[in-house]
Order: C-alpha cells, then sequence, then structure tokens
C-alpha cells in the first residue's frame, strides 16, 4: 500500500513519477479532507475513483495517458486542473465545476474550444500545443486574464470581444499573419506572437497598458504604431526584416519604461555589427538590455 503511511486527515497527497497505472488502488476515499492531488508523471489512462474526494481543490493529472476527461462529477470545488499532456481530443464533463481558476490543457489533440461557458471564475487557460483552428466559445469568461493558445493551427484573431480583463494573450506558432482583433483587449499588458507569419506591426490603437511586446521570428519590415505605448517596457522583434535605426527613435524614443529590446538577427544587426548595440543604445538610452546583454 504506497499510501499506507499517510494519515486521514492528509489534504496533500503528491506521487511522481512512479507508474502508476490507475487511481482507484490508491484507495483515495480514506482521505476525506483531501485538497490537493498531484499525480504527475505516470501512467494513468482513466480518471476514475476520486468521487468521494469532495473537498478536492487542485487535481495535477500532468502527463499521462488519459483519452476522456470523466468522473470528476463531485468534485465542485475544484479550483485548478492541469490535464496537460494526456491524449484528450475533446474538453467535455467540466461545466459544472464553476469554481475553477486555472485549467490547463498543454499538448493534447484538441481541436475545438468548447463547453466552458459556465466557468465564469476562470482566470488562467493554457490551450497551448494542440490542434486548435479558431478561438471561439470563450464569450462567457469575462474573468479571464491569461490565455495561452501557442502552438496551434490559428490564423486570425477574433471572438476575443468579451475578454475586457486579459491580461496576457500568447499565441505564437501559429498561422496569423495580420494584428487586428485586439480593439476590446485594455487591459492587455503582454502579448506573445513570435513564429508567425506577421508583416506589420499595427492593431495596438486601445492596447494602452502594454508592456511586453513579443513579435519575433516574424515578417516585420518596419517598426511603427507603438508610439503610444507609453508603459511599454520590452520589445521583442528578433529575426524580422527590420533595417532602419531612425524608425527607433520616431516610435520609441519617448517611451520611458521601455527597458528591453531584441533585435538581432535582423538587417540592421547582420549588417551593422560593429556599430549596432552602439547606435540603439545611443538613440535608445534609456534601455538596460539589448537583446541577450546587458547594458553598462
Amino acid at each position: 500500500d504506497i499510501l499506507g503511511d499517510y494519515e486521514e486527515d492528509t489534504e496533500e497527497i503528491e506521487l511522481l513519477n512512479l507508474r502508476l497505472t490507475d487511481i482507484p488502488s490508491l484507495r483515495l476515499e480514506r482521505f476525506p479532507k483531501l485538497r490537493s492531488i498531484c499525480f504527475r508523471q505516470n501512467l494513468i489512462t482513466k480518471i476514475e475513483g476520486l468521487g468521494n474526494l469532495k473537498n478536492l481543490k487542485e487535481l495535477d493529472l500532468y502527463d499521462n495517458r488519459i483519452s476522456y476527461i470523466e468522473d470528476l462529477d463531485n468534485l465542485t470545488e475544484l479550483e485548478s486542473l492541469d490535464l496537460s499532456f494526456n491524449k484528450i481530443r475533446t474538453v467535455e464533463n467540466i461545466g459544472h465545476l464553476t469554481k475553477l481558476n486555472d485549467l490547463y490543457f498543454v499538448q493534447n489533440r484538441i481541436s475545438k474550444i468548447q463547453n466552458l461557458d459556465t466557468l465564469i471564475n476562470i482566470t488562467n487557460l493554457e490551450f497551448g500545443a494542440n490542434k486548435i483552428r479558431v478561438i471561439e466559445n470563450l464569450d462567457k469568461l469575462v474573468n479571464l486574464e491569461q490565455l495561452w493558445l501557442g502552438k496551434n493551427k490559428i490564423a486570425e484573431f477574433q471572438n476575443l470581444e468579451n475578454l475586457r480583463n486579459l491580461k496576457i494573450l500568447s499565441i505564437q506558432s501559429n498561422r496569423l499573419t495580420k494584428i487586428k482583433g485586439l480593439d476590446c483587449l485594455i487591459n492587455l499588458e503582454e502579448i506573445y506572437m513570435s513564429h508567425n507569419g506577421i508583416k506589420k506591426l499595427e492593431g495596438f490603437e486601445n492596447n494602452l497598458k502594454l508592456r511586453v511586446i513579443d513579435i519575433s521570428n516574424n515578417l516585420i519590415t518596419k517598426i511603427e504604431n507603438i508610439s503610444h505605448l507609453t508603459e511599454l517596457e520590452e520589445f521583442w522583434a528578433n529575426n524580422n526584416q527590420l533595417l532602419d535605426f531612425e524608425e527607433l527613435s520616431v516610435e520609441m524614443g519617448h517611451l520611458k519604461k521601455l527597458n528591453t529590446v531584441y533585435l538581432e538577427g535582423n538587417p540592421m544587426q547582420t549588417e551593422n555589427q560593429a556599430t549596432y548595440r552602439f547606435k540603439i543604445k545611443t538613440i535608445l538610452p534609456q534601455l538596460i538590455q539589448i537583446d541577450a546583454t546587458y547594458v553598462f
């Protein structure tokens, strides 16, 4: 009995990387006060044997072999559910978990965002590394603060109108070609769009709270349309097609909070290797970091 030494009033159980294949054999009903379960990196194929754990607030089944979301009916106190790195294809059977704040589905086989309408308390939603093509069915998640959609197949920003509390949007490694549809995200602070096919820096008219923009590894030829972002602290634009140092001065020279820029891998760096850092430091004296190196 792997849990033989645990007290009956145990609130937390963590069993990592033990080749566990099923949950019922653990006889978790012995521990009615359980609040947190972490069974990461095991070989569990089915969610079961949790029915009596009505006080459970955290359930972490990251990196197992689970194909279906099931048997969570009684876990109505759950605040955090992590099913990342499994084999799940469909988001289902979680609509009653209305106390959820954090929901993680990284690296599964999910093709559609759905069945989340009742989860209005979610603040952090993670769908990275799936097969999602469309941003949809998030209208009711008005308290969402972080949305992670990296490594999917998304071609455009859409259906974000109700996410007025969103602070972080991560959508790198998708199929975006244009920045538009962000008008309603008035509280957005960080946006990550690296590794897409974006050609033009635009669409930030209403995002006045932006602190971090990551547009690295795209097809940007010009720094423009960001001079009004007075809260900007970090601008990542390495590996694009930027050439003109003058644009830095016009768009960013007056941004007092700007402290970090990444511009290596652009023609402005590859064609001016000897003078590149000096030029940037002269144009943007407020910087403390250029690329991966601190400025002294």
